[in-house]
């Protein structure tokens, strides 16, 4: 009979589900998931959390393998050497195998009183203790969301749409993803609804209080409620566990998502550093990286060489209240095109992402190696960004690279 194989995996958000799902495809592997919560969190809709139209919580047993053990509870160190991890209910579990996926939440704002004053909304939870502050304040009360990446622009336009009175203040460029054309389209929709936007350097936050927003310039908002969605950050489990990590805390990995210090590691998503050259933290890069990571550890068991990271991009959508929206087409390496779909189409377009997102992971639940899109080639930029670092001659592009 052979050797069962243990694989732990550490986060139950988009990439350690599709990787523990994904591992279910041998009958020889034992596959415990690791999550502090007993369902999974639909991330993608938590500014709809915010404004009330959804919970963002979807059932563990419509997304995951039945073979997947889930145990609720907190990983607070691994241990390497001991192949097993610590839990914060003092257990510890052993592995042959470990996918490090604990995914990223709110950053350290860094600027005096948003720690205190601020409601950030990158967890389950913080959106949750936001719902009823927003319900206690007066439908006029002024209400500022700051930072302008997709997440704050759904929320001011979530909220907005419900008649508050929303600033989104922006610390820089609206949408910096985003192209010139579609950023005008977003700029458009926002003013719509009635959204002030405050761009430009002098639109950096400076302090926070509890009934106001300090800018750069010197101006002062008012403010009953202040959204935090600036930045993100991940655990610093890796960090803790003295394994090697990026900046941001990241575990460092190769090409094929393998931890520079323990080949028995493999990391995905937004906890992921390969090459020091991290993918942008989204459920569209953390999908596939889960993904390549149980093909990685896959292949480790066959005593086969694993396949490295080949990632594509499609592009951004972002919803722009419950009617609106927009997709912004972009380079496969992940830069924005001059193309885009908004209006009612792209809020339709936005909910079929959302919705086939949960099909993804569910459809890898049944049937465990259907999912394909992490093998679409991504072309050669990252190749030659990684030549380039390295003080490589760059190489001709390969037959799949030319293809797409």
């Amino acid at each position: 009979m052979a050797e069962n194989t243990d694989v732990v995996v550490i986060g139950g958000g988009y990439a350690g589900v599709m990787a523990a799902n994904r591992l279910t495809r041998r009958d020889d592997v034992t596959v415990t998931l690791i999550n502090p919560r007993p369902a999974f969190v639909h991330r993608v809709r938590l500014h709809q959390l915010v404004g009330g139209s959804d919970d963002a919580v979807v059932d563990y047993r419509d997304v995951l393998a039945d073979g997947v053990r889930l145990v609720v509870d907190t990983v607070t160190r691994i241990d390497a050497a001991g192949r097993r991890v610590t839990s914060a209910s003092g257990g510890t579990v052993g592995y042959d195998y470990l996918v490090y996926a604990v995914g990223s939440g709110s950053a350290d704002p860094g600027v005096p009183g948003a720690a205190e004053f601020a409601h950030p909304i990158a967890t389950l939870e913080e959106a949750r203790r936001l719902r009823p502050v927003l319900d206690a304040a007066p439908a006029t009360a002024a209400v500022t969301v700051v930072g302008a990446g997709p997440t704050g622009i759904e929320t001011a336009a979530e909220l907005a749409e419900q008649g508050r009175r929303v600033t989104l203040v922006c610390g820089g460029v609206l949408g910096p993803y985003l192209h010139p054309r579609g950023r005008r389209s977003v700029a458009g929709r926002l003013d719509r609804l009635g959204v002030t936007v405050l761009d430009g350097p002098g639109a950096k936050v400076t302090a926070v209080t509890r009934d106001a927003v300090r800018l750069a310039d010197g101006r002062e908002l008012p403010s009953r409620v202040t959204v935090w969605t600036a930045g993100f950050g991940v655990p610093d489990l890796a960090a803790r566990s003295g394994l090697s990590t990026d900046a941001l805390g990241r575990l460092r990995t190769d090409e094929t998502l393998t931890s520079v210090d323990d080949a028995r590691i493999v990391a995905a998503g937004d906890s992921a550093a390969p090459s020091d050259l991290p993918l942008r933290m989204s459920c569209q890069a953390a999908i596939p990286l889960g993904a390549r990571a149980a093909d990685t550890v896959l292949s480790r068991i066959a005593d086969e060489r694993p396949s490295p990271l080949n990632q594509v991009f499609a592009g951004q959508c972002i919803s722009l209240g419950r009617r609106d929206g927009i997709f912004q087409f972009a380079h496969r390496h992940d830069v924005a095109l001059g193309l885009h779909i908004d209006g009612r189409p792209g809020a339709r377009l936005k909910e079929l992402v959302c919705q086939g997102i949960v099909k993804h992971l569910a459809d890898e639940a049944r049937k465990p190696g259907a999912y394909r899109l992490h093998r679409v080639s991504g072309g050669a930029k990252r190749r030659q960004l990684l030549q380039a670092r390295r003080g490589e001659a760059p190489a001709p592009p390969t037959t799949a690279e030319r293809a797409v």
